[in-house]
């Protein structure tokens, strides 16, 4: 009695083991013929030890937490978010900044072709009106470890770019070189950019930004460093607290990021 049911238990647990296989392999094949998803998500995290933007720190040149996430469609077609701290002179008193986009992306031959608008979001100004869209297009070429890109935002007349409660509209070109260097990790960039309106994110002033950047990538984690610059001066402002510091002035910024 004990020997047949000793062999009924066998049995059965070869029956399971033989059916776990068999739908193992059964979604195997069907992960093999699925067809391949339209859809991408890609995103990532990082730490700035300043969050310059168009040459002017956003945190009173102190570290930022930034983070992203992209949804890209197969016919070129993307919107995305990207999030950072910044410290409350920025916007009225609010401490982050988020940036919703929208925009397709086509390439042919080496080159990219890339519109849409940016929306920058204030959360927590004290219900000043802060927040602005601002169209964008750049072209870039790659030609083996080298790479160029141009490109321009445009801002229509908004209350959110405005000085003393007026509307204003903004205006910014640049243009980058790229170099891969050739087996290694290592690319490095070099920027000039422009801004042509006087607005409450250029802080009343055109100026001219430049910045020399190299980054080294291992699996998902970028590691980098950057000089940045502008032809302006004596941006210094009373925020407070003792601080009294000139956020154009050059300065070196480190970073590290992670993306998935």
């Amino acid at each position: 009695m004990a020997d047949r049911l000793w062999g009924e238990w066998v049995m059965g647990q070869l029956w399971l083991m033989g059916s776990a296989v068999a739908l193992l392999a059964a979604g195997g094949a069907m992960a093999q013929t699925a067809p391949p998803s339209s859809i991408t998500i890609t995103g990532g995290a990082a730490l700035t030890t300043d969050y310059r933007f168009r040459g002017l720190s956003q945190t009173d040149k102190t570290v930022a937490i930034q983070g992203t996430a992209t949804v890209t469609h197969q016919s070129g077609l993307y919107a995305s978010f990207w999030a950072s701290s910044v410290d409350d002179y920025v916007a009225n008193g609010s401490d982050a900044e988020l940036d919703l986009i929208a925009g397709y992306k086509r390439s042919f031959s080496g080159t990219t072709i890339d519109g849409g608008v940016l929306y920058y979001v204030y959360p927590g100004n004290g219900g000043v009106n802060t927040d602005f869209f601002e169209p964008y297009v750049n072209a870039s070429h790659t030609y083996g470890p080298l790479s160029a890109k141009i490109g321009g935002n445009f801002a229509w007349k908004q209350s959110g770019l405005g000085l003393d409660n007026d509307r204003r509209g903004g205006v910014y070109a640049y243009g980058e070189l790229g170099l891969s260097i050739p087996r290694t990790p290592v690319t490095l960039t070099g920027h000039l950019g422009r801004s042509f309106v006087r607005n409450y994110i250029t802080f009343g002033e055109h100026y001219t930004d430049w910045s020399v950047a190299a980054a080294y990538t291992f699996r998902s984690v970028t590691f980098g460093a950057a000089y940045v610059d502008t032809d302006t001066r004596d941006f210094s402002y009373p925020f407070g607290g003792g601080r009294n510091k000139d956020i154009a002035k050059a300065g070196i910024v480190g970073s590290v990021s992670f993306s998935f």
